[in-house]
């Protein structure tokens, strides 16, 4: 593991993960469709339980993604979810990527989604994944911006949610609001042809509502975030399970309705010659 690394702060309890497998390729990653085609190869760094991978999978198809992540658990996730949909174009590795071991010109399309607010040094992540795409090709990185999310109602507590979530985060050496420091990234690493946008996840119907702040409730608790809330002093026992139950209540609220912001970019490689 790179001494540049940080720890990722969420951990994969499963109240993560029943966040991270609802991800697809629609829903998390629309910017980077047309891009692709059959027969391209792709990287899919950070790919966690493998949705947004599998869906990539059948994009590209006969070309081939492979698929890395630091942690080797979620990797047999992954693994398990490409088996449950017939893939045979998906290969797996632990991977760190501050280097990657892959040589210089691997891949046509390299994608990290939700990555680079969780790792040490994000413009040396953009190297590298840069270092291992093709000439021609292209980096999409996809990131929230924690400062930017919204809610209705103003249920006391949720306040101290983000301000809390803030704080650990930038403790484990992350950078919780990435969706608005992409572009600079990008340009730091030295991407000079970068489209960027950005899209929003919205939760408002009910069983939105209820998926959304169960998850959160639980991981508030229960997950490692929420004990490296407690290790390092930020919050107690106490303070957690009080947001926990704020967001509940935002939850079962008639009119509750959240909103997030993601930045995106599309960094194109310059074609050889």
């Amino acid at each position: 593991m790179s001494e540049k690394a940080a720890v990722y702060t969420h951990g994969h309890h499963e109240s993560v993960l029943r966040s991270h497998r609802w991800r697809t390729a629609a829903n998390s990653a629309a910017y980077l469709l047309g891009e692709l085609r059959p027969g391209l190869s792709v990287l899919d760094v950070g790919c966690g339980p493998g949705t947004i991978t599998a869906d990539l999978a059948g994009l590209v198809a006969p070309g081939r993604v492979t698929a890395v992540d630091a942690a080797p658990d979620v990797l047999d996730r992954a693994r398990a979810t490409a088996a449950e949909r017939g893939l045979t174009n998906v290969g797996f590795a632990v991977a760190d990527v501050h280097a990657l071991g892959f040589p210089d010109d691997s891949f046509d399309v390299v994608h990290a989604h939700q990555v680079l607010q969780h790792v040490g040094d994000p413009v040396q992540a953009l190297r590298e994944m840069r270092r291992v795409c093709r000439p021609g090709g292209v980096v999409a990185v996809r990131d929230s911006d924690y400062a930017t999310m919204t809610w209705h109602p103003a249920v006391p507590g949720m306040d101290d949610w983000l301000e809390l979530y803030r704080r650990v985060a930038r403790a484990n050496g992350g950078e919780p609001d990435a969706g608005r420091v992409l572009l600079s990234w990008a340009r730091r690493a030295g991407f000079t042809d970068v489209t960027a946008t950005a899209s929003a996840w919205c939760f408002a119907a009910p069983e939105e509502r209820a998926w959304w702040s169960g998850l959160w409730a639980d991981r508030t608790t229960a997950s490692g975030y929420a004990r490296r809330a407690v290790d390092g002093g930020h919050a107690t026992e106490a303070e957690l399970h009080r947001i926990a139950a704020a967001w509940r209540q935002w939850g079962q609220a008639e009119d509750g309705w959240f909103a997030l912001l993601h930045g995106e970019l599309l960094c194109r490689v310059p074609a050889e010659g």
